[in-house]
């Protein structure tokens, strides 16, 4: 394996070093700081291998986001490390620094990540306590502002999890609020007839016979996982072009039309390097894409992470809750142990889910400059978590931000069809 201490011995070397902590075994804990992830790739491939995290720590995730996204916004990284006395990894955090006249300190990729977190070695608990990491956070945000081009006036680290795996995150002892909303998974069973049993009532299964019926006397019904790269490109044409009708309905700017993001999932599912990860669907009624998915799989676990439907006919009899169905049965049928719906509270979630994760944001100032604006952040949180957490406020609120949106169209988009009564994701009950 390629230790820290052969990365250091390259020419490209870019790590910036800081003064040994040392932990409650007495083993010494280096921190080093890269700003290109090229000069760690082959490391952090490595520790993935077996370190707790989810698939959006994965070197292939974020250098890809980095690429397309980051570059465009000078994003600059400070993928910070700590190593263990033998050259080993303990901890790797991909954390980086958003440029701009308040300099923000962030998680790499945050805003299409679900899960922001560390990379921690399955041993990371036995050498770091939570008092311990305290120590090494503050060491890090030393390292951090004694380089230029690393320094920043705020921290925004948002959703993250309470546990990486099996351990604890550590990240949440910084005195971290939750985020205002959470995430759901639920563990596979050995089989789908087993699985959808065990989850749905026999008057939900027959509801769902019902609604399925209804779709075939439209047309042939389909699933489909498409193989062939022009095919997959097509698909994920769809999924962009009906996640922006129903943002839009909801009041949502599209995040997909932001420079480089629709590049990014489509190099992902393309890309022979990293097509292993991805998983694109489509749900098929007659010539119509009903309902497609973008998906990804990880170490066992399959992430239900985009998900998109027809608002014409066929949207009455629920065609994204019948590819979540399939998406299950898939995803056990492939060998995956967990289906991981990811962050949002929508309530097809709970049906399905027997666990709910708890998200976490730390939000603090680096520098005097950033205090105020720190203060914003922390009390639009908390006006975000009451707001979700009072379904009375939370429709009020959704209903207005649809108006407002409405409001700002032209005549010929307020024409536009629309269904004010769907406030879940394509994949909910309909």
């Amino acid at each position: 394996m390629q230790t820290l201490q052969d990365v250091r011995k390259a020419p490209q070397e870019l790590a910036v070093r800081a003064a040994p902590t040392s932990g409650p075994t007495h083993s010494q804990i280096t921190l080093d700081v890269y700003d290109e992830l090229r000069t760690i790739e082959m490391p952090w491939r490595e520790f993935e291998r077996s370190a707790d995290c989810t698939v959006f720590q994965s070197f292939a995730w974020l250098s890809a986001w980095q690429r397309h996204i980051g570059v465009r916004a000078g994003m600059v990284p400070a993928i910070t490390v700590g190593m263990r006395a033998d050259g080993q990894l303990l901890f790797l955090l991909p954390l980086a620094v958003v440029p701009g006249l308040i300099r923000r300190l962030t998680w790499l990729g945050s805003d299409l990540c679900d899960y922001n977190a560390p990379l921690l070695a399955p041993d990371f608990q036995a050498h770091v306590t939570r008092d311990h990491f305290r120590q090494i956070w503050d060491e890090i945000c030393r390292l951090l502002q004694s380089k230029p081009m690393h320094r920043y006036d705020i921290v925004e680290l948002t959703k993250m999890p309470e546990s990486i795996g099996s351990q604890s995150n550590p990240m949440t002892g910084l005195g971290v609020g939750l985020n205002p909303s959470a995430a759901y998974t639920t563990e596979l069973g050995p089989s789908w007839d087993e699985f959808y049993r065990a989850k749905r009532s026999s008057a939900t299964r027959k509801k769902d016979r019902t609604k399925r019926k209804r779709l075939e006397e439209i047309g042939e019904v389909g699933f489909v996982s498409p193989g062939d790269p022009d095919e997959r490109r097509n698909t994920l044409d769809v999924l962009f072009r009906q996640k922006a009708k129903s943002l839009a309905r909801m009041g949502v700017a599209d995040i997909f039309a932001r420079p480089g993001h629709r590049d990014f999932l489509t190099e992902l599912a393309l890309d022979s390097a990293t097509r292993h990860l991805v998983h694109v669907s489509r749900l098929d009624v007659g010539s119509v894409p009903a309902a497609v998915n973008f998906g990804l799989i990880f170490r066992g676990c399959f992430y239900h992470v985009i998900a998109s439907y027809d608002d014409g006919e066929v949207a009455r009899w629920g065609p994204g809750a019948a590819l979540l169905r399939e998406l299950l049965a898939q995803a056990i049928a492939i060998g995956c142990r967990q289906f991981d719906f990811t962050i949002g509270d929508e309530h097809y979630k709970l049906e399905w889910s027997d666990r709910t994760i708890k998200l976490y944001d730390y939000v603090a100032h680096g520098r005097l400059r950033g205090w105020p604006l720190a203060k914003v952040a922390l009390a639009t949180s908390a006006l975000k978590r009451r707001i979700k957490g009072n379904p009375k406020l939370w429709s009020v609120a959704s209903r207005l931000r649809a108006a407002l949106s409405s409001s700002r169209k032209g005549p010929a988009e307020a024409r536009l069809p629309s269904n004010p009564t769907i406030k879940s994701p394509p994949t909910s009950p309909q």
